[in-house]
């Protein structure tokens, strides 16, 4: 099949014209780490308007274990639900902060699943800012959590007497526990298979490591080998910085060895998502 010269031109001067129109404006500037990463937090903010349900599980699951364990349990731990309330309620937010730190992992590798993260892969922006995002996201589902929880446990007769200072204290070092937690099962959401795996994991690692803690009980009750087990795991340095901050009587090294194993969390988990996330990139 021949073509005439007129085809030709006319496909000539086609082309000449689409080349003039998508050069008349100049390209846009490349975003920044910063702003890709803010971007990616408001898409994460943006999950709880296009699903709020994810809000039942943030709100109503450390509601129910508070309700649940003060008022089943709270006479036979402590002779009184009032008395065991003072203890408990500084654990539970602990609780309600750790438990939400799997949503980054899930969310993460539903992206992976769904072609999400194909479309973002082929985008000019710093890759590692989708974490980023999603991790700082998780900041808000911790601020909904831990609201909830203290406003609840508030008007049911929890008294603070390190007064409203001891609680922000409390709830700024869990946010920072939580934010360094929520590590782990990014990179969990990396490597997993599909969501479902990162959600029956997580529950696997989390539930042992919550009940073999000093949220629920005081170690005493307990047997020495147990003891050594719940004065190691974080969760129990967790609680007793919450527990000491929000009744005022906090000393230095109950934040501050919770800000060490945050920090360290951070320094081990952080670098492996990262490199986890590029080397899936590169693929």
């Amino acid at each position: 099949m021949t073509t005439s010269p007129d085809t030709v031109d006319s496909t000539t001067a086609a082309g000449g014209r689409l080349r003039t129109v998508l050069s008349a404006g100049e390209r846009p500037a490349r975003a920044t780490a910063v702003s890709a990463t803010l971007t990616h937090l408001w898409r994460a903010m943006m999950a709880f308007k296009h699903f709020p349900v994810q809000l039942i599980d943030i709100v109503l699951m450390p509601l129910i274990f508070l309700l649940m364990f003060t008022y089943l349990f709270g006479g036979a731990f402590a002779d009184s639900t009032e008395e065991y309330l003072q203890f408990y309620l500084p654990g539970v937010t602990v609780q309600a902060v750790v438990m939400m730190t799997v949503y980054t992992g899930t969310s993460l590798n539903t992206d992976i699943h769904k072609g999400v993260f194909d479309r973002f892969r082929t985008l000019p922006f710093w890759q590692p800012a989708t974490l980023a995002g999603s991790l700082l996201g998780d900041v808000l589902r911790y601020v909904v959590a831990l609201t909830t929880t203290v406003s609840l446990g508030l008007l049911l007769g929890f008294r603070p007497d390190g007064g409203f200072l001891g609680v922000l204290a409390a709830v700024l070092v869990l946010i920072v526990f939580g934010f360094s937690v929520s590590w782990i099962f990014a990179a969990l959401g990396v490597v997993a298979s599909e969501p479902e795996r990162v959600s029956g994991t997580s529950m696997i690692v989390l539930y042992p490591l919550l009940f073999m803690s000093n949220i629920f009980v005081m170690p005493e009750t307990m047997p020495g080998w147990m003891q050594a087990v719940v004065d190691a795991n974080p969760m129990s340095h967790a609680a007793t910085a919450s527990r000491e901050l929000m009744h005022g009587t906090a000393g230095f090294w109950d934040v501050g060895l919770v800000l060490c194993v945050s920090a360290g969390l951070v320094a081990v988990f952080a670098p492996l998502t990262m490199r986890l996330y590029r080397n899936k990139n590169a693929h």
